[in-house]
């Protein structure tokens, strides 16, 4: 072992082994895994909840989120989830997770409530905003966007997380803080295969954990620096945790999970490269800034029109349908915009200038009432995700001043920087693992949730789904047995994660990830072909054979560091053969293929599941359709929470 192992300050546990058993295991500690482990324990089934972070604070969301999209049951609500859910779906063209989706419109109020039971603030108790627009006095909820139909709505994030905590504490959850999973364990019984568990080890310690479950949750992040990674810059992340990079994907596929939409990606807005200003910094105006009035480099104001081309006079107007219009759609993984004109809201540069507005553009506060400025500066940015105290407090701390300064918008959209079509990333409703009506993985005991789906989208549908996979994961495990795992398995797992302590001069984890977001960039880029994307497989392959070997780290910290690397090179190699699968472009999937350049025939309009088995990669095809009609199925599978729901 590299002597500088030593000089880290926690307690050298390494070699140490430590078996846990309970009824459902969850992976993962952001609002998707803690509200699988509070429903799992509410059924009365011990629980087990490992997190790589701390978990009070730790995910996409841990220091806090701006608004809740979705919330189609709230009692102001003018929508139904059968109209918002649909919505999402065809917004998608179909290819999107319309039981996930469902889940979110039907049971995301609940979960609300569930927190401001748990101490969580989602009304303005204060009356802070008493009287706006957006707020209705006499439930005090705060909504977003859509101030017709009210089915979004603003909201304290910043509190959840902690509320959350406690209540699992309450609870008897067990929560091991500190402690990366790393592999899932299987067993095959009666020909079928089980998950009965997983690895993983303490990221302080080093101990090496053994998880015996009857039920496991995955609720594990996204992907991430697949395509991008600035070893200058690791510490920088403008959006999610920099160690959200997608482990659950990695473990998933290597179990023999399926997954789907994995060739689908976007050019990237947000990531830990160094290469986007800060998020919400900027004055755009979409998402936590919608609809901030947008002018030109000298003060003109660029009108926003509605879906028919008519300008808006108003502010007020910004937020409601255009006539005829039911609703839109705004501050998710989806837009169903009222503008046809794609002028602010978008910073439609090309078209803005032909109309003859100057750059730079700028975001101007001043110009809207005090109530909307308030409460876009200082709840929606003071409650977005990394905003608080880089941006909220920071800006003021140096005398930005919402009433009289003016924030420059450098990018269009969502994007705050210029990106190259090859530096792409998980975004929007990106591929992931396909499931049945239950959340269930093709593995039976094995369940997914949150940004672990297919199309996954914003904290309400973490919330929401996660949920719902813990309390289908809990009924599982009520009804199974706890199965025996293969020691071997767990053998090998241990003797792969500390093999970099004992590499005494070899490559670090850094380098590993620059080459393949350079390898991704190059081979399996905007514009895809065969012969690139097998070079960029064997690329990849010659990296796992001769690179990984050679990874070394001088603590726990960096081992930890260096295991999510290996994490990334799965899924890189995961999304090569996804594409390859797919032989045509697609527009949804913001895919392209030079030697498959017809766009979307109906023979390949379909989800391309994968999976792998001994090594072989396993595809089969499931129509776009194959949840079937939403409000039924979930009816069907759902009615004893429906009438739970109702007696409360």
């Amino acid at each position: 072992m590299n002597d500088q192992t030593f000089h880290w300050p926690y307690a050298n546990e390494v070699g140490m082994e430590e078996i846990k058993s309970c009824d459902v295991l969850v992976l993962g500690g952001g609002l998707a895994g803690c509200f699988a482990a509070i429903a799992a324990a509410r059924k009365g089934q011990s629980v087990i909840l490992v997190e790589k972070g701390a978990t009070e604070r730790s995910g996409s969301a841990g220091t806090g989120f701006d608004h809740w999209e979705s919330a189609c049951t709230n009692p102001c609500s003018q929508v139904t989830p059968e109209e918002i859910a649909e919505a999402y779906v065809n917004e998608q063209d179909w290819y999107s997770n319309g039981i996930a989706h469902y889940i979110e419109c039907r049971e995301g109020y609940d979960r609300m409530l569930d927190l401001e039971s748990f101490g969580g603030k989602i009304r303005d108790t204060d009356d802070e905003f008493a009287g706006a627009a957006f707020r209705d006095d006499k439930t005090k909820l705060m909504f977003a966007y859509d101030y017709k139909n009210k089915f979004t709505l603003r909201v304290w994030g910043s509190t959840f997380k902690p509320a959350l905590v406690r209540e699992m504490k309450r609870l008897g959850v067990t929560v091991l803080d500190r402690t990366e999973a790393t592999a899932l364990l299987t067993a095959v019984v009666d020909g079928k295969k089980h998950g009965v568990g997983a690895c993983g080890m303490d990221v302080h310690t080093g101990k090496f954990y053994v998880f015996r479950a009857k039920s496991t949750v995955l609720a594990m992040s996204r992907p991430a620096r697949v395509w991008l990674f600035d070893a200058d810059q690791p510490g920088l992340c403008e959006f999610r945790p920099f160690q959200s990079i997608g482990s659950g994907h990695a473990m998933g596929w290597k179990a023999g999970v399926e997954f789907t939409m994995m060739e689908k990606s976007v050019r990237a807005e947000y990531s830990a490269a160094g290469r986007s200003f800060p998020a919400y910094g900027t004055g755009n105006n979409h998402n936590t800034w919608y609809a901030a009035t947008m002018v030109d480099a000298r003060g003109v104001e660029i009108p926003y029109v509605d879906r028919d081309g008519r300008e808006l006079k108003t502010v007020l107007e910004r937020y409601l349908p255009a006539e005829g219009q039911k609703f839109f759609l705004k501050g998710g993984v989806i837009d169903n915009p009222k503008y046809e004109y794609r002028g602010p809201e978008t910073l439609d540069f090309d078209e803005l200038v032909r109309r003859g507005y100057q750059l730079p553009f700028y975001a101007d506060l001043s110009r809207m009432p005090d109530e909307e400025r308030r409460v876009i500066w200082g709840m929606m940015v003071g409650e977005e995700g990394k905003t608080k105290i880089p941006i909220l407090q920071n800006y003021s701390e140096r005398g930005f001043d919402p009433s009289r300064h003016m924030l420059q918008s450098y990018g269009t959209g969502w994007q705050s920087a210029n990106f190259l079509e090859q530096e792409r990333q998980f975004f929007g409703a990106p591929g992931g693992i396909l499931h049945d009506w239950d959340l269930k993985t093709n593995i039976d005991g094995i369940y997914a949730c949150g940004d672990q789906l297919y199309a996954s989208d914003c904290a309400g549908f973490a919330c929401a789904t996660g949920y719902y996979a813990g309390r289908k994961a809990a009924d599982a495990a009520a009804a199974g047995q706890l199965l025996d795992y293969d020691r071997e398995d767990a053998r090998r797992e241990m003797e792969r994660l500390y093999a970099p302590l004992y590499v005494e001069q070899g490559t670090g984890w850094k380098e590993l990830n620059q080459a393949i977001a350079k390898a991704m960039q190059n081979y399996c880029g905007g514009m895809r072909c065969e012969a690139l994307l097998k070079e960029g497989l064997d690329l990849l392959e010659s990296y796992e054979k001769e690179i990984v070997p050679t990874l070394c780290c001088r603590n726990p910290h960096e081992l930890m560091r260096t295991h999510e690397v290996q994490d990334i090179l799965t899924v890189a190699k995961l999304v090569i053969h996804a594409s390859l699968h797919r032989t045509s472009s697609s527009a949804p999937l913001f895919f392209r293929r030079s030697d498959y350049p017809q766009p979307d025939p109906e023979c390949d309009r379909c989800h391309i599941a994968l999976h792998q088995e001994n090594g072989q990669v396993i595809e089969r095809r499931v129509p776009l359709n194959f949840f079937g009609n939403l409000k039924e199925e979930y009816e069907k599978r759902n009615q004893n929470y429906i009438r739970e729901e109702a007696a409360l």
